[in-house]
């Protein structure tokens, strides 16, 4: 066995670097260059040729990338993925529990079974018991309008 650290350091580097970069992003971007890197600091422990060593990364690399995406984009594709409480809460209608002002910041909505803190869209004062639909969410706060002009194209 062959012992080249140079070349096992900067394939560990690059294979600690690539799944770093895949465990903080959400989809399968640099998957591929971490087999490869593994492949190649693999290939450093028996060979001392630095060529062979990026030939197989590069190898590795787009062989993984070409078997690999099709069968992700299959299985972990966006349309698959499901609705959360917070998607279904937007677009649902809510009554006002509390006048929405959002001068004074202040004002509430229930929409379905829950209490949320909410805010005008627009800007306008809504009283109590106002049906109202939600638009959109920031935080913790639902911003709404009321159900007549949300109707309204």
């Amino acid at each position: 066995m062959v012992n080249h650290p140079v070349d096992m350091v900067i394939w560990l580097v690059l294979l600690v670097a690539f799944s770093a970069a895949e465990a903080v992003t959400v989809g399968l971007v640099s998957l591929w260059f971490a087999v490869g890197s593994l492949c190649a600091l693999l290939l450093s422990l028996f060979i001392e040729n630095i060529w062979a060593e990026i030939g197989v990364f590069l190898l590795v690399s787009v062989a993984t990338l070409l078997l690999l995406r099709p069968l992700a984009n299959r299985y972990f594709s966006a349309k698959d993925m499901k609705r959360t409480n917070l998607d279904l809460v937007v677009g649902s209608d809510g009554v006002v529990l509390e006048e929405i002002d959002n001068l004074f910041a202040r004002g509430q909505v229930k929409v379905g079974g829950q209490i949320w803190s909410a805010r005008s869209q627009s800007g306008e004062l809504i009283p109590a018991d106002t049906v109202v639909t939600v638009l959109r969410i920031e935080g913790v706060k639902v911003f709404v309008q009321p159900k007549e002009s949300a109707d309204k194209p």
